[in-house]
């Protein structure tokens, strides 16, 4: 990449408390100051697990999600013994807490758009109950929609009877069972009159980059429930894999070189992603638990090896 540490510039860490890593950062901050305190179009990509609903993550949500008091956090109940992981209520935002989402998402875009350089790509993960209103807030924002990335994952969402009369209807189901993450992918448009190639050369950005193997990036990806080996590491509750997340960062840099920003860091996973495969990745994350955790998280997990031989590649 020409310099070792393009993270490790001044503008990036003054007055933050930040952790380095081989390539990358982990910064303790909220990404709407930090975003708002570096230069224009220092970033080439965006990787990103956000608080879908915004609400789930405010600090006293996760506090109720900590002690078991549920809030938007829906505790379920314990299945062959093993008491399952908490899940966010997105289907229990008001009218008012969708628009909240919409106004949310609609700025944070703006401010991506500034810190982005012109032609680079952001992968947004979502779910099927708010995918269309962040969507449509990105793209409102100025962003270009290229489509979704569709992670195929059995999830315990949906599939139920309807509640309160699962005897009455048994043949029901009040929603379909849930079998995918959709990831929203955006790109920030060319300049006028730039081309691809013209956006390659002069920003490292505007395109995808294709498999080692030399096959296109595809836009459904088999993957899986994070590994619990993953989880013993990092106790997010929205953790996702690294055989996921490091084929979308390798893809996020058509040219393998610059830096994939994760404002919404959690645990490190993205970051770890990154560095497995030798990228430069800046992690920005405002809950103080979680910044302190990604501080062993994010070694150990770039540390991971995967049964994938194709990812097996990308982190030689």
């Amino acid at each position: 990449m020409g310099n070792s540490h393009p993270v490790l510039q001044p503008q990036f860490t003054q007055n933050y408390d930040f952790h380095r890593f081989d390539r990358s950062l982990a910064i303790h901050a909220d990404c709407f100051a930090w975003m708002r305190s570096i230069p224009a179009e220092s970033v080439h990509a965006v990787v990103t697990d956000p608080p879908y609903g915004v609400k789930e993550y405010d600090l006293d949500q996760l506090d109720k999600r900590a002690n078991g008091n549920g809030g938007t956090w829906r505790i379920p109940p314990s299945f062959d013994g093993n008491q399952r992981a908490p899940l966010p209520r997105f289907t229990a935002l008001s009218q008012e807490e969708r628009e909240r989402v919409y106004t949310y998402f609609n700025e944070w875009s703006e401010t991506v758009l500034r810190v982005l350089r012109p032609g680079g790509h952001v992968f947004l993960a979502s779910n099927s109950f708010l995918s269309q209103i962040v969507f449509a807030a990105i793209t409102e924002a100025g962003f270009e929609f290229r489509g979704q990335i569709i992670r195929t994952v059995r999830t315990l969402r949906g599939g139920d009877r309807p509640k309160n009369a699962e005897q009455e209807f048994p043949d029901v189901c009040s929603m379909p069972r849930g079998g995918y993450e959709p990831w929203g992918l955006f790109r920030k448009p060319l300049p006028k009159g730039m081309r691809v190639s013209d956006c390659l050369n002069e920003y490292q950005t505007g395109g995808l980059r294709r498999k080692p193997d030399g096959n296109p990036f595809e836009d459904v990806i088999q993957s899986e429930r994070t590994p619990r080996r993953e989880r013993a590491i990092a106790d997010h509750p929205s953790l996702k894999p690294q055989s996921f997340l490091r084929q979308i960062v390798y893809a996020s840099l058509p040219l393998g070189e610059g830096i994939v920003l994760e404002p919404f860091m959690g645990s490190g996973s993205t970051v770890a992603a990154a560095e497995s495969i030798g990228y430069a990745c800046i992690g920005i994350e405002r809950y103080a638990a979680y910044f302190a955790m990604s501080k062993e998280a994010i070694p150990a997990l770039a540390g991971l090896g995967t049964a994938d031989s194709q990812l097996s590649l990308l982190a030689e």
